[in-house]
Parts: C-alpha cells; structure tokens; sequence
C-alpha cells in the first residue's frame, strides 16, 4: 500500500501559475540559484487550506523534494501548527522561488516590482475569497513580502490575522553570525513564538486537539514534526519526510557547492541491511 501524495498543479490558477514562473530574466543568477528550479509550495491547493504560511527560499532538502518548508525549518513549522491543532488544512509559500545565494541577496530584492508581481498573484490565488483565515510569516523577508502584498488587496488583508513570527532557523543564523550564543537566540525565538500562539490557535479552525502548551526555550520531543506524506510527490521515500538531515551542499569552493548537493539514506533507513 503506498502512501497519500500531493497531487501537483494539474487544476488552474496554479497550472497557470507554474507554466507562468518566472526565471533568470527576473531572478538575478548572482543572488538566486536558478539553477536548481523554481520550487513552488507544500499543502493544500484544493481550497481546504485554512492557514497560509509565507517562507523565505528554498533549501537543500527542497531542491531535491520539490516541495517547500521539508527540512530543519519545515519540520519546526510543521510542529508549530500542530500546537494550534491544525494537521492537514495549511498551505505554504515563499518569498523567492529560488534558493537565495549570497549574504544579503534577499535583502536586495525585498521589494523587487518584478518578484512581487509574480508572488502576489499565487497570495491572490490562495487569499482572495477563500477560507484561509490566518497568515504566518516566517521572517522580515516574508513580512515584507505580505505587506506588499496587502496593500494590492487590503479588503482581504482586514480580514485575516497576520502572525509575524521570526524565521524558524533563526537561532542558527543568528548565533552563526556572532550575535548571540545558539542556547540564547533559541530561548528568543521560543519566546517570540509563545507571544503568537494563543491569537493564532484563536484565528484558526483547529482540526486537532489544540495543545498551546508553550516552547521551553530548548528543543523538546515534538516541537519538531515529520512532514506528512500528502504534502510530497508521488514516490518519495518515506525518509524525505523523516527529521533526519538528509541533503547537504557539499564542495571545495564556492562553486563547487553551488552545483552539488550530496543525498545520503539516513541510516535508519537503509532497510537493504536487514535483507
């Protein structure tokens, strides 16, 4: 019996959408890695979504999925809506369709005409007359992006309750760059997070026992949750979903990492051992 999967974009507006995708001649190859493909959502298209979650850019694991918000990132995410109560009706997508490439890059097309364009016609697909009732927003970058967004549509915008949460991986970022230690940007984030759960988990309709039991200030057994099968592609294996990092960009040089992303069966998953 194999599992459920996403079924991709064969009904419209998001056929049109994709066929519509913008590449290098609006995404700068020097801060977008074209190269590796647009990679477009992760949820539900089919008008069950009743929570969208705004990204930044695709990573590793999601150049090889094919699917946005699968890694470190995506599984804290997917751990967060499920404190809400909320398991299945979601969708999500990024500010940039491309892995961005280089410090600041994303900073410099914050408020690209162009980029926005394209974005605000999936928000306008996913937001304008349907059932999504809240919006979360993972970073300044995917703050920005909504409130561009918003002001094209600020009738629909009034109705929806917008959660602007800081970036899932900002603890790593942050203690990375020398701001703060990690155990310190961590307990920041959980705080930042326990401020938005009690209005999110009030603007949304829970399909779960709704569990606002507040983060710690360290990582604890669910926080951090597998990706449900619906949401990939047909035939993945069940370990793109696991919490195991499973992609890295691996090289010499700059260069060399840009082009190679290396893909290693968690070993958990090397069922061929027990043939």
């Amino acid at each position: 019996m194999g599992n459920p999967f996403c079924p991709g974009y064969a009904s419209e507006p998001f056929a049109g959408l994709v066929l519509d995708a913008p590449g290098a001649e609006v995404f700068n190859p020097k801060h977008f890695r074209t190269e590796w493909g647009p990679v477009f959502h992760r949820g539900r298209l089919d008008g069950t979504a009743r929570v969208l979650v705004l990204g930044q850019d695709p990573a590793e694991h999601e150049a090889i999925s094919r699917r946005i918000l699968v890694g470190e990132a995506g599984q804290r995410v997917q751990g967060l809506l499920a404190k809400v109560g909320l398991t299945t009706s979601y969708v999500m997508v990024n500010t940039y369709l491309y892995s961005v490439y280089g410090q600041g890059s994303g900073n410099k097309h914050a408020k690209d005409p162009d980029i926005a364009r394209y974005r605000n016609r999936w928000l306008d697909a996913l937001l304008v007359d349907s059932p999504v009732t809240a919006v979360v927003t993972l970073g300044t970058l995917a703050s920005t992006a909504y409130g561009l967004w918003a002001l094209t549509q600020p009738a629909t915008a009034a109705t929806l309750h917008h959660a602007a949460l800081k970036h899932p991986t900002f603890p790593e970022s942050a203690s990375h760059a020398g701001d703060t230690t990690l155990k310190a940007a961590t307990a920041a984030l959980h705080a930042d997070w326990n401020a938005h759960l009690t209005a999110l988990a009030e603007h949304v309709h829970a399909e779960a026992e709704t569990q606002l039991e507040p983060y710690a200030g360290q990582w604890r057994p669910g926080d951090r949750v597998e990706i449900p099968a619906q949401d990939l592609p047909a035939g993945a294996p069940d370990w793109w979903r696991s919490l195991d990092t499973w992609a890295d960009r691996t090289g010499a040089d700059a260069n060399s990492k840009r082009a190679t992303i290396t893909v290693t069966v968690p070993k958990r998953a090397r069922t061929w051992l027990e043939v």
